[in-house]
């Protein structure tokens, strides 16, 4: 069974160090999350999918009762989506009980407190920016960072917008178009600035500098405004713009390394692979 599920509205959260994959339903207003991931937490088990075939065999099948499990995608390691198996608060709270695991009890109270996390942040939004301040904060951000990560992110968001109004396929249109502004203003690909930077997983976003964060807004603010006049409609016609944008922050950050003699593209990175993980988006 295949529910609708919202695009953005993603996130890991972490229990005891470990990343449980979780997406919001905006239909039905509530969290579904991974139930191999929640399975792993609580037995340790080195082979999860099996173990919970044989949960799913041993107490729900022969019983022939509705699944309270659906299958929606969530990126796996490898950064591709899958159809996964996931459950709400509720239907993972039965699951529990048919897992002997003294991590239980702790796991039902975590799990209760962040399946009601999103919906204090549906009601008022700023309970969402202030927790993602308060994460950045303990991860020894400056105010300025952390107001420059902001601003390039409602920047960022103002673009997506456009192009989801305007014939953009989301995720890998997205990706491309974002790879060909970040390209244009620092002449690298994302990938290739995240291998500068020594990253993995982490979000490159997360561990840029004060300048790099400007120039990043500065090249998407621009993509926007020229799409705009322009009417770009579909990733060919948004492709030429996206370089345009990345353009005029190209040209600004030459200025830029010309008065100063530094380079703004830098290996500095400001979260460590730990701390990256640990972020709640």
């Amino acid at each position: 069974m295949l529910k609708k599920q919202s695009s953005q509205n993603k996130s890991i959260i972490i229990f005891e160090d470990t990343p449980v994959r979780r997406i919001w339903v905006e239909k039905e207003q509530k969290w579904y999350f991974s139930v191999v991931d929640i399975i792993k937490i609580l037995t340790d088990s080195p082979t999860p999918r099996q173990y919970w075939s044989k949960i799913k065999d041993r107490e729900f099948k022969q019983f022939q009762l509705s699944p309270i499990w659906v299958q929606l995608k969530l990126k796996s390691a490898d950064g591709k989506k899958y159809l996964t198996d996931c459950a709400d608060v509720k239907g993972i709270f039965r699951i529990i009980q048919s897992i002997p695991s003294k991590k239980a009890e702790p796991f039902k109270q975590w799990l209760a407190k962040v399946g009601y996390e999103r919906l204090q942040e549906t009601v008022d939004p700023e309970i969402a920016i202030n927790r993602v301040r308060k994460n950045w904060k303990q991860f020894g951000m400056s105010e300025k960072w952390i107001e420059q990560r902001m601003r390039g992110q409602e920047i960022r968001n103002k673009l997506t917008d456009y192009w989801s109004e305007n014939e953009v396929k989301k995720e890998i249109e997205y990706a491309k178009l974002t790879d060909i502004i970040h390209q244009e203003w620092s002449e690298l690909t994302t990938e290739q600035h995240k291998k500068l930077k020594n990253l993995k997983h982490e979000n490159l976003r997360n561990n840029m500098t004060e300048a790099e964060l400007l120039f990043t807004a500065l090249a998407e603010l621009s993509t926007t405004k020229i799409a705009k006049k322009e009417q770009a409609k579909g990733y060919n016609e948004n492709a030429v713009s996206a370089k345009k944008g990345g353009g005029i922050a190209k040209s600004a950050k030459q200025q830029l390394e010309e008065a100063t003699g530094e380079k703004v593209v830098s290996s500095k990175k400001y979260l460590t692979p730990k701390q990256g993980i640990k972020k709640i988006i």
